[in-house]
């Protein structure tokens, strides 16, 4: 009668929170760093699905960003890559502007004069990359809005584990559609010991309005995991973007 009633219970349970899709894409042919991030944000985020909790999916196959196989994934995650070529890129503008959703870390929104993808431009804030400190650094960051669902429960500011950190130029705060959640203190600077960032605005997690994306300039090295609070802005931002779907049940798949 026991193992009846749990069983029951599971499966009411599971009516009631069906599981939600999250594709996640990563290259192995990429600088060294950013393969150890790989290995640790896929790490990371298969532990989170202990219990059936919810399907993640990976992929070093950037080919597999298409349409056919994106209409089955509540959020698309870019680990260490971004869409190669113009097919890749329209398939993944018509996921985003069909209410798909986004999860971005570090070099997944790199993009300089020779990227030639306007719309990325624009999603990301018309931030292009301008300089980035050196060697790879812990760093002060400061909450820019402690109400909003990612950071309320964050402390005013915090030291975040050893990154390359990625300044934009301009400012995607300048964007009145980007909404800039978590900064590089300016206590830091100057910044770096090789390249110095010396000033300047530098946001470093953020979202835009128009779309239900979220950024992370973390993503550097095999030390992003190792902070608790970190860890806590990162699993709530994953969360806000998975229950922030627009057309309603994201967990109905």
């Amino acid at each position: 009668m026991l193992i009846l009633l749990s069983l029951l219970f599971c499966l009411n349970l599971q009516a009631q929170f069906p599981r939600f899709k999250v594709l996640a894409f990563y290259s192995k042919q990429v600088e060294r760093d950013h393969v150890l991030f790989a290995n640790d944000a896929i790490r990371f985020f298969k532990d989170l699905t202990s219990g059936g909790g919810f399907v993640f999916d990976t992929t070093s196959t950037m080919s597999d960003l298409n349409d056919v196989k994106l209409k089955n994934y509540q959020l698309v995650m870019m680990i260490n890559d971004f869409p190669q070529n113009t097919e890749q890129r329209e398939s993944f503008r018509r996921y985003m502007e069909n209410g798909g959703g986004w999860f971005g870390f570090h070099v997944a929104a790199y993009n300089d004069h020779d990227t030639n993808w306007p719309w990325e431009l624009d999603f990301l804030g018309g931030g292009v990359f301008y300089r980035n400190n050196w060697p790879p650094m812990p760093a002060k960051l400061v909450v820019d809005d402690p109400k909003h669902e990612i950071t309320k429960g964050l402390p005013a500011s915090f030291i975040a584990p050893i990154n390359e950190w990625y300044q934009w130029e301009p400012s995607p705060r300048e964007r009145k559609n980007i909404k800039v959640l978590v900064s590089l203190s300016p206590d830091n600077y100057p910044f770096g010991l090789k390249d110095i960032v010396p000033d300047g605005d530098f946001p470093v997690v953020w979202t835009n309005t128009d779309y239900r994306m979220i950024y992370l300039n973390m993503g550097h090295g095999s030390q992003i995991f190792t902070d608790a609070t970190q860890n806590k802005l990162i699993i709530d931002a994953f969360r806000w973007v998975i229950v922030t779907d627009k057309k309603g049940n994201i967990f109905d798949n």
